[in-house]
């Protein structure tokens, strides 16, 4: 009896990587982000409503060039998922899936997402008392 040899998948080494799964592992990423984001929101709001040193701490956190760093990571996580969602949900339509268009739109939602990003930060930044 002779042993069957399968087929293997490309080694990671010479596999090269494509904007549909670079997209689709960003997209899982960016929910991750939006999550621990969010855990950071819910404890920014608890610690403003005690009051005291500990919102005066962490809002000066938020305030450094780090963690303003991480806000703008964090905006853009938003808008990413926020526009690679509604592309899923012209999937869900069954509307897309040729190849040109999975392509296309989905360099659209990159540059959406960047274009809304920098939009927000750039009025963020242009209000009174902001920088």
């Amino acid at each position: 009896m002779t042993e069957r040899t399968r087929p293997r998948s490309p080694h990671v080494q010479i596999y090269r990587p494509q904007l549909t799964s670079v997209l689709s592992f960003t997209h899982r990423l960016s929910g991750i982000a939006l999550s621990v984001g969010g855990v950071i929101l819910v404890v920014w709001l608890l610690l403003a409503a005690a009051g005291g040193s500990a919102f005066g701490g962490l809002n000066a956190a938020l305030g450094s060039w780090f963690g303003r760093l991480l806000l703008f990571l964090w905006t853009f996580a938003l808008f990413f998922h926020l526009c690679n969602g509604i592309r899923h949900l012209f999937w869900d339509a069954v509307l897309g899936f040729e190849l040109a268009n999975i392509y296309r739109s989905g360099w659209l939602v990159v540059v959406a997402s960047t274009v809304l990003t920098v939009l927000t930060w750039v009025i963020a930044m242009s209000m009174p008392g902001v920088a």
